[in-house]
C-alpha cells in the first residue's frame, strides 16, 4: 500500500463541528478545535491506526493553521501533536497568541 507517495489528501472543514477532516481509506481524521475570543484552541488530533504514518495529522494540522493565518485568528496548540507541529515549524509560531509559550 502506498504511504500516499502520489497521493492527496483532501482536508475539509467542518465549522458545524469545529473540525478539519479528512477520510483516508475509509477512516475520518480529525483535528478539533474551539474558538475563543478569536482564538482557536486546538485540543485534539485523532489519525486511526489503520491509516497512521502517512502525514495526515500534519495536513489537518497545516489546515487548520492556513485557516487560522487567513481568518486573523490566534492559535493555542492544546493538543501534544499540534504542540510538536508548530515547534517543527517556527514560522507558526506567528500565530501564537501574545504570551502564549510552546
Amino acid at each position: 500500500m502506498s504511504r500516499l507517495a502520489n497521493s492527496t489528501i483532501d482536508v475539509l472543514h467542518n465549522a458545524a463541528v469545529s473540525r478539519f477532516e479528512a477520510v483516508v481509506d475509509g477512516h475520518l481524521c480529525v483535528a478539533n478545535y474551539h474558538l475563543v475570543d478569536g482564538v482557536m484552541r486546538i485540543h485534539h488530533t485523532a489519525v486511526p491506526r489503520a491509516v497512521a504514518g502517512r502525514g495526515i495529522a500534519a495536513k489537518l494540522v497545516q489546515a487548520a493553521l492556513d485557516y487560522a493565518a487567513a481568518n486573523d485568528l490566534g492559535v493555542e496548540p492544546w493538543c501534544s501533536y499540534v504542540r510538536t507541529y508548530m515547534k517543527r515549524h517556527p514560522a507558526s509560531q506567528a500565530l501564537l497568541p501574545d504570551g502564549f509559550r510552546l
